[in-house]
């Protein structure tokens, strides 16, 4: 699983004129799941995204989860992640999982998540979506299980 985290110290998304979700203080979280990812990928990305340590504490050093800051997550499926724009001028997806693998990946991976202590929010997979953010800091990391997997950093 590859994504994309932003602090934020606001974010939303919208799809047509319905707002899908939307959080305050919090992380933002645009996921793709490529072919090679199991219940390890998703276990492992569920732990990262609550655990992370990127909040400031009271001394102003990234020492704090999403948890200990009682912030939420927005979490939003992007399989665009994963695009190959090395030839050509188009990007290549062929990178990403097939739609009914990705949903259900991104599925238990919301549901993981659901199952904590921690807001979830999320877009609609498959949707045309709007996403709004302010990062705060700013703060983005890229996180990819496949690194994790190639002894790699992440």
């Amino acid at each position: 699983m590859i994504c994309v985290l932003q602090r934020v110290s606001r974010a939303s998304v919208r799809v047509g004129e319905r707002t899908a979700g939307a959080i305050d203080r919090g992380l933002l979280a645009l996921v793709a799941v490529v072919p090679e990812d199991d219940d390890d990928d998703v276990s492992w990305l569920a732990e990262r995204l609550v655990n992370l340590r990127i909040f400031a504490d009271p001394a102003g050093r990234m020492n704090l989860s999403v948890r200990d800051v009682g912030g939420a997550l927005l979490l939003v499926s992007q399989f665009t992640l994963v695009a190959d724009a090395r030839r050509g001028r188009r990007p290549s997806f062929s990178g990403a999982a097939s739609p009914a693998n990705g949903k259900r990946r991104f599925d238990a991976l919301v549901a993981t998540l659901r199952a904590g202590e921690v807001p979830v929010q999320t877009g609609e997979f498959g949707a045309a979506m709007a996403v709004e953010l302010v990062n705060d800091g700013p703060v983005t990391l890229i996180l990819d299980s496949a690194r994790r997997r190639a002894g790699g950093r992440t």
